[in-house]
């Protein structure tokens, strides 16, 4: 069996190259943790649907294979129309809820010193775009419960 050999660095360059090889090492070791995690996360999904599928009974009737809505039995089409404006108002939801995630990180950098002016600039622009949006949802007559 061979004996290991220990490589001794002279000058700067050969330091240099351990010192990033030890940092490529660490830098890929941790990588190696998240994918063995994830490895094990996909074999635990794929043993437990293997297992439910083996373990389950398989015994179709037309009963299980009618469709159905919260156990109550379909009546009528399978086609249903939906207000358009619902999602108009969900869409409006989700513009003003990233507003308020912009908001707060903006409160707490317009604290720190050096940043007020150009911070306070910035978010008027940002409130400006957000109000020219509203106005125009107000005018096209979205704001309004019909």
């Amino acid at each position: 069996m061979p004996e290991p050999t220990m490589v001794v660095a002279t000058g700067t360059a050969g330091a240099a190259e351990t010192a990033g090889t030890v940092v490529a090492a660490d830098y890929f070791e941790s990588y190696s943790v998240v994918g063995l995690l994830a490895a094990i996360g996909v074999l635990f999904v794929a043993v437990a649907f293997g297992a439910g599928r083996l373990l389950r009974p398989v015994v179709p009737t037309p009963e299980k294979l009618m469709t159905y809505e919260c156990g109550v039995d379909p009546v009528g089409e399978g086609w249903a129309h939906t207000q358009v404006r619902y999602y108009v108002y969900a869409f409006l939801y989700v513009i003003f809820a990233v507003d308020s995630i912009f908001l707060f990180p903006w409160a707490t950098v317009f604290a720190a010193p050096g940043y007020g002016a150009a911070t306070l600039v910035e978010m008027f622009i940002f409130l400006g775009f957000l109000a020219v949006g509203l106005l125009y949802a107000y005018k096209k007559g979205v704001l309004t419960w019909t």
